[in-house]
């Protein structure tokens, strides 16, 4: 059926580190899948070992993007050259807008205890990236929960589901980002925009996803055909995200925490760096 989404590919992430030695898990901006237009790459990090994240993300630069914090268990603490700080707790998000620049830091507020959530990064439009920087820090509180139906939950964070809308706005790409639970044997068929690139993400549980019934279990990634229906049906009770955003189809140029259009674009974000204009 021409408007139902499948799986077009399997992706599992890779470990790797970042920042004072953060260690996470890689699933999109890795030799096996470096992007997925528009989105750059995807972190999920879990752990209750504090070695894995003491060492917190030092100040760091970014240019051209947009960088999207999804905390499941933890607390950290950012701030940035422009005196902006803030708290990111269980089920809040952080949606930056990096624009023409921001250097930044991330660091836990805990010194035991679970970490879990997910750092995605999503491109900005050509237009769009030598503007103002911005922050959508939205408290879990204000990130709207919907019972889908019986045995099917949802936070909406970005677009509408349910009838509900996400808070975040004001993006380029048009985002989708949905957090939906199912207990087990349940399922759910979710409606997205047609065009948009659109992947789901297992971390707890298995799922069925698409109506051909592909296995994806817990630290798999999806990436799904287009079309406008999704279904999920879960094999354990599990929770996927759901992430979709409209293509740019634009040429990448990037280079560590800067992604332009072209390489000189990335040497003139170099030097605006080392001079200090971010």
């Amino acid at each position: 059926m021409a408007n139902t989404r499948e799986v077009a590919r399997k992706v599992v992430g890779q470990p790797t580190s970042d920042g004072a030695g953060v260690r996470m898990t890689r699933v999109i901006g890795t030799p096996r899948l470096d992007n997925f237009d528009p989105f750059l790459l995807l972190d999920e990090f879990r752990s209750d070992n504090p070695n894995d994240y003491i060492g917190g993300f030092p100040d760091h630069p970014h240019r051209g993007f947009e960088t999207v914090t999804y905390m499941l268990a933890g607390n950290m603490k950012h701030g940035d050259n422009q005196g902006n700080t803030g708290h990111l707790g269980p089920g809040s998000v952080q949606w930056m807008t990096a624009g023409r620049g921001i250097v930044h830091s991330e660091f836990p507020e805990q010194e035991d205890g679970l970490m879990w959530g997910f750092q995605l990064w999503v491109n900005l439009p050509a237009s769009d990236k030598m503007t103002a920087p911005r922050y959508q820090d939205i408290p879990a509180e204000d990130i709207p929960q919907v019972e889908l139906a019986e045995g099917v939950n949802a936070r909406v964070i970005a677009g509408e589901l349910g009838g509900v809308s996400g808070p975040v706005s004001g993006v380029a790409t048009q985002p989708i980002y949905f957090d939906i639970g199912l207990a087990d044997d349940k399922s759910y068929t979710v409606n997205l925009p047609e065009g948009h690139n659109a992947f789901a993400y297992v971390f707890e549980g298995s799922a069925k996803i698409g109506a051909a019934g592909t296995f994806i279990q817990r630290g798999e990634m999806a990436l799904l055909t287009h079309g406008t229906e999704l279904k999920i049906e879960a094999v354990d009770a599990c929770r996927c995200i759901i992430v979709a955003g409209r293509p740019l189809n634009e040429p990448i140029a990037r280079y560590g925490p800067f992604v332009m259009n072209t390489q000189a674009e990335i040497h003139k974000a170099f030097e605006d760096y080392q001079a200090g204009r971010m």
